[in-house]
């Protein structure tokens, strides 16, 4: 079963459907549902983190549910987990977002916001939020991006984004302004700041190489 964390700010009837689609019918063992108890979490085989809004907002609501102790004894199982947007901020130790807020420390680093003043390589001046499509950078391969080519465009909006500390979780960057991290991968840590969900075929094969981990 793969579970698909309601902690009330993610997208989930889309990140449900998307994993729908790219399901086998009839392989129960890949069963996509939405869970919001720690209990049910713990019989997972992947864990989908999603989630939209404020870091420290989804922060209290995991611990106020008991989910974030759930998530890192998954990981810690050697389970996959995927972040998607606010759910890969999620992962790092702390967040600059509305002061300073402790994450759940499953890769560290930081997450910090866009300045404002962004100007593309033309000289055009950039927006924040980031939003829309754009294409990301291949830096270290890894499962989840088999038939995902470089240059490929995903869909973004947020606000703020990752630093992390090593450089070797960095499996894709893109650029707004500056370049910055679109996808974490740590062993069986994965988080993309784009939304696979929204980002037609190239996205549900995100998805699709998830559900075969």
């Amino acid at each position: 079963m793969i579970a698909i964390i309601d902690y009330g700010m993610g997208n989930l009837r889309s990140v449900q459907k998307a994993l729908e689609a790219v399901t086998p019918q009839g392989a129960g063992s890949a069963q996509a549902q939405i869970v919001s108890d720690p209990e049910t979490l713990r019989t997972a085989d992947k864990v989908v983190l999603p989630g939209v809004g404020a870091f420290n907002h989804a922060m209290s609501e995991l611990r106020r549910l008991g989910l974030d102790d759930a998530l890192r004894e998954h990981v810690g199982a050697g389970k996959p987990l995927l972040g998607v947007c606010l759910g890969l901020q999620l992962l790092l130790d702390v967040s600059e977002e509305d002061g300073e807020h402790a994450g759940l420390g499953l890769i560290p680093g930081r997450v910090v916001r866009f300045a404002d003043g962004l100007t593309a390589a033309d000289g055009a001046r950039l927006k924040v939020p980031h939003m829309g499509w754009n294409a990301v950078n291949v830096r270290r391969r890894n499962l989840l991006l088999d038939g995902i080519a470089d240059g490929t465009y995903f869909y973004f909006v947020h606000s703020y984004y990752a630093e992390p500390a090593a450089d070797s979780d960095v499996a894709l960057t893109a650029e707004h302004g500056r370049t910055f991290c679109a996808m974490l991968a740590r062993d069986n840590v994965f988080a993309t700041q784009f939304h696979p969900e929204k980002s037609q075929q190239d996205g549900l094969r995100i998805y699709e190489n998830f559900t075969r981990l």
